[in-house]
């Protein structure tokens, strides 16, 4: 709109119209009133700066584009063009660096998540057990496919980046899963974690979860999927680990997920045969992130540890309610948590 009055200070003694102006003073500049030049207008009483007219002395005259229009939208687009070109999905990829893994803390609902996120993570993922048992439903059976893409469709709207646990998709049928990967995708998922182990303690066959894999990635290309092998967790099938790395590599896996995996040598073998980032499950007992970021890993998930710790912290505070002690540890407030709401 047009500048009708400036102020500007005085930066040396001056008269004005035959007023004495000393330095310092403030001077008003009524811009409009210097439209109304009767040389230039013969009713200067009715002019009106907002209508078209007559050429005006200044730039407070009829609205108009912004001369600088073409320049500033040059510079926003020089600024958002890198940001653009940067999908979601290549996002997360590059979060994914041998000696400087990402750090991945799992989360069971909205809270959760968004509590994760104001720490400063750009990622997070869900765990399979914390929706399961959050649900009353047994975890690894397939039994939460619609708790899992509820809870997707959810969190895919957050401001971080978003890996799904699938357990193995939910399927047996590398279509369905394909079907799977689609709704997580739409729902704003960057990523998921595909495992070949079974609520029975076997393992999926290596062909059928590659295809699983290829299906995935043809329906989906730009989704991350984060290949597991169960060969460590279900114990006594180790020596099949990198038979299946090798064939989930080849179905197209952007990553090899091997919980279990704690041996720091075991670490270093597998990371040589394999071309993609290498996953680990934090322990406790096992090495710290520090030492699996020297070894090379790419991504440390916390898998159900977070939700576990919170029921344990939750069983502490009620003991100690219980005893007569204070309540150790620290909650965060009422306020607190109901302004995650809000962080939707």
């Amino acid at each position: 709109p047009p500048v009708r009055v400036m102020r500007r200070v005085a930066v040396r003694p001056t008269r004005v119209a035959g007023v004495p102006i000393a330095e310092g003073d403030l001077v008003l500049l009524d811009l409009a009133a210097a439209n109304r030049d009767p040389e230039l207008f013969s009713q200067p009483e009715q002019f009106d700066p907002l209508r078209s007219g007559p050429p005006a002395l200044t730039f407070g005259s009829e609205p108009r584009r912004c001369p600088g229009r073409e320049h500033a939208l040059a510079l926003a687009a020089g600024i958002l063009a890198p940001q653009a070109a940067v999908e979601p999905s290549s996002a997360f990829a590059a979060l994914h660096r041998a000696g400087a893994p990402l750090l991945l803390p799992n989360a069971w609902d909205h809270a959760s998540a968004a509590l994760f996120a104001a720490q400063g993570f750009p990622a997070i993922g869900t765990t399979s057990l914390g929706v399961a048992a959050a649900s009353g439903l047994p975890d690894g059976t397939g039994a939460t496919r619609r708790e899992t893409l509820r809870l997707a469709r959810r969190l895919g709207r957050g401001a971080f980046l978003l890996s799904v646990d699938v357990e193995g998709g939910f399927s047996e049928d590398p279509d369905e899963v394909a079907e799977l990967a689609r709704e997580l995708a739409a729902a704003g998922a960057v990523g998921i974690n595909l495992e070949d182990g079974r609520a029975d303690g076997t393992l999926a066959p290596v062909a059928l979860h590659a295809a699983k894999i290829a299906a995935v990635k043809a329906a989906v290309p730009e989704l991350f999927v984060n290949a597991r092998t169960d060969t460590y967790w279900l114990g006594g099938r180790q020596a099949e680990t990198a038979q299946r790395l090798d064939a989930y590599q080849q179905a197209g896996a952007d990553g090899v997920f091997v919980p279990g995996l704690t041996d720091r040598a075991e670490i270093t073998a597998v990371l040589d045969r394999i071309d993609v980032p290498l996953n680990v499950l934090y322990s406790p007992t096992g090495p710290a992130l520090s030492e699996l970021a020297e070894l090379g890993v790419g991504r440390v998930s916390l898998g159900s540890l977070l939700y576990r710790a919170a029921l344990g912290a939750a069983l502490g505070a009620l003991e100690d309610v219980r005893s007569g002690r204070p309540v150790r540890g620290e909650a965060p407030s009422y306020d607190r948590v109901a302004s995650l709401a809000e962080q939707s």
